[in-house]
């Protein structure tokens, strides 16, 4: 009995390892953004490219969640989040030998699918351990993690050796400690079968959820294009509009959007979906309007204001998001659901990024920022309306 206490308490704490692992994953996800001029100018790759190499990623992990979302409910925990990490480890090292776009959007494609997996597993470990802290960390660890993510990337280009390979080789080495260290903690699901029909993708939008999620479609997809946005110009945008090419400056820009929004998902977490919602789109509006504003000034005091204001935004308006269909569903049906909300954020995070990405080559950055924010604010704006004039149809109903 006492070996078996003490074997327990020398096991990692299982919400700190995971969330740790969490966060590095989606850190990792984050690190290439900074590097993205740097590939442009090293490897001759036009914008268009670069935005092609960031949204495969998105579209590997889209996949990896529908096809492997649930395949930890089957196998267990531990051994789906070690094979994330292996195929994590694999795009990393790809990172580290790259010698141009083609090894970049492989390194994206298997860093996408096992991002997808790990985020699908150790989502549900979290939530298997404790319920509520579980889901503060599922919204919280990937914000933070990218935040630190954009920044550590900016700061080893700027002030360290080996820019184009230094982060991912520290990556690695994390990776594989976790990968070594999953073996130590405690499996928090269980075994069952069926693993083979839960490769199938299970997408269905309940009846009494369609008309709340067509209401907030508009408003999720602003927010999610905006996100793709961010992660794939803004530092490009920042070199050619405030003539700053310091990397930890479009790195601390991309840094604010994550940390305000991750600061915002927690002070906001117990509030109504329709108050986020409405708190959600008048920041994302004034923070929109402060950065477009930073750009024609060449300010990038203006572009961090204005970023913080549009973080909190994209983090309150993604509560809403959620906040507005998840309860409608019952519990059997969420999972196929929240895949549907996935393929909708997903394709709204890497699709418009290549459009981004065609009219900065053809029209520039600053042009290319006054469309995308004047698309994102009415967008969300009609997102708003609409939802405000439902509220007052089903009130005038009830009445």
């Amino acid at each position: 009995m006492s070996g078996d206490s003490k074997s327990i308490e020398t096991r990692p704490n299982p919400i700190r390892f995971h969330a740790v692992t969490l966060a590095t994953f989606f850190g990792a996800s984050a690190a290439p953004t900074p590097l993205y001029r740097i590939y442009q100018e090293n490897f001759a790759v036009s914008p268009v490219l670069i935005t092609v190499i960031f949204a495969v990623y998105a579209f590997a992990l889209l996949f990896a969640l529908l096809i492997a979302g649930s395949i930890s409910d089957h196998l267990g925990r531990k051994p789906v989040i070690f094979a994330a990490l292996v195929l994590e480890i694999i795009a990393m090292a790809l990172f580290v030998v790259a010698s141009g776009p083609g090894w970049l959007i492989a390194a994206r494609v298997v860093q996408g699918l096992a991002t997808g997996i790990a985020g699908a597993s150790i989502g549900a470990a979290l939530v298997d351990v404790d319920r509520a802290r579980g889901q503060l960390v599922n919204s919280i660890a990937p914000l933070l993690g990218m935040a630190i993510g954009a920044s550590g990337t900016s700061a080893l280009i700027q002030y360290g050796p080996f820019p184009l390979h230094l982060i991912y080789a520290i990556l690695l080495v994390a990776f594989v400690i976790q990968a070594a260290v999953i073996w130590a903690t405690q499996e928090t699901g269980a075994k069952r079968p069926g693993v083979w029909g839960s490769l199938k993708p299970r997408i269905a939008i309940p009846p009494q959820v369609r008309r709340p999620l067509a209401l907030v479609t508009p408003i999720n997809i602003a927010n999610w294009t905006l996100g793709g946005f961010y992660l794939s110009l803004v530092p490009s945008l920042v070199v050619s509009t405030t003539g700053n090419h310091a990397p930890l400056t479009g790195g601390s820009v991309v840094t604010a959007l994550m940390v305000s929004g991750a600061v915002a998902v927690y002070l906001r977490r117990s509030k109504s979906a329709d108050a986020n919602l409405g708190f959600g789109t008048l920041t994302t509006t004034l923070g929109v309007l402060t950065v477009v504003s930073g750009v024609h000034l060449a300010s990038v005091p203006l572009l961090l204001v204005g970023t913080v204001l549009t973080g909190a935004g994209f983090g309150t308006n993604f509560l809403g998001a959620i906040g507005t269909i998840m309860p409608l569903a019952k519990p059997d049906e969420r999972a196929e659901l929240l895949s549907a909300f996935y393929i909708q954020s997903y394709l709204a995070f890497s699709l418009p990024a290549i459009l981004a990405g065609f009219l900065a080559k053809s029209l520039g950055y600053q042009i290319t920022t006054d469309i995308y924010a004047t698309a994102i604010i009415l967008v969300t704006a009609a997102g708003f309306f609409g939802l405000r004039a439902e509220r007052a149809r089903v009130e005038r109903m009830a009445a």
